[in-house]
């Protein structure tokens, strides 16, 4: 079996315990040392022969793969494999050749930075939706015309913005397009190396961006968060009011809850 696990964003207690299974189990591992910090390879009790896909083509990964058929093979990408992860092309060549796979998922740097800064990504009337993105530059080929950084900056919402640190100035340009639902006082957020041991986080502007991306020298492992619920401010939300119903609970207009005890609060001590 090969297991593509999801290796969280860099601190080890943020593997799934999915992950961290697989890890205790496998023969054969395949990580990205760049990517993924080498104390999550701790979690593997059997000593497996292990490869930094670094250096290795898609080639060098699936004959890997092939050539320990049957054994329990891991390979470990940072954060969650769904994202920027290349597995798709990996997942192609499994179901060619006939070899069993799992997906199991991991944290996002997005869902690590936003527990790390304590803001919520989604919040009512301000922002509904969570785009994850890249800037088009030397991959541009590979981006779908509809979907540019500007594109995104005129809808508005929440962006996590991936891949792109070493191009400041168009990062900020595209936030900043004509019509953009963002101006330069719009909060952001670069987060670098989110949950490792050297971990920065500095809180800005989109109208700084550029300069503060230049002034932190960091040109990977780096994610910009950007978008107005990042100032934390959130009116009341109808999911807790009182006035607000739902099958688990009843309307209210005294204030007072009319929905059941759960079962933690009627256990028996």
């Amino acid at each position: 079996m090969i297991s593509f696990v999801g290796a969280g964003p860099g601190d080890p207690d943020l593997i799934t315990v999915a992950g961290a299974k697989r890890l205790a189990g496998a023969e054969v591992v395949i990580w990205a040392s760049s990517l993924v910090p080498k104390s999550l390879l701790g979690y593997c009790e059997s000593n497996p022969v292990t490869f930094d896909s670094a250096t290795m083509t898609l080639e060098d990964v699936v004959e890997v793969y092939t050539s320990n058929n049957g054994k329990a093979i891991v390979r470990l990408h940072s954060g969650d494999p769904s994202v920027y992860g290349a597995i798709q092309e990996q997942i192609d060549e499994c179901m060619r050749l006939d070899l069993e796979f799992e997906v199991i998922p991991g944290v996002t740097s997005v869902a690590a930075t936003a527990a790390r800064i304590g803001r919520e990504l989604t919040i009512p009337k301000v922002a509904q939706s969570v785009v994850f993105t890249r800037l088009a530059s030397k991959t541009s080929a590979s981006m779908p015309e509809r979907e540019t950084l500007s594109a995104y900056a005129r809808i508005g919402g929440s962006i996590g913005i991936f891949l792109s640190a070493a191009s400041p100035n168009l990062v900020q340009e595209a936030l900043l397009c004509e019509g953009s639902a963002f101006d330069e006082s719009t909060p952001a957020v670069i987060a670098i190396r989110t949950t490792w041991p050297d971990e920065r986080i500095v809180t800005t502007t989109v109208g700084r961006l550029a300069a503060d991306l230049v002034a932190s020298r960091a040109k990977r492992t780096v994610l910009v968060l950007v978008g107005e619920a990042l100032a934390g401010k959130a009116g009341r939300s109808h999911l807790y009011r009182p006035d607000f119903s739902h099958k688990f609970r009843k309307r209210s207009l005294s204030g007072t809850t009319t929905g059941r005890p759960s079962r933690a609060t009627t256990a028996k001590l």
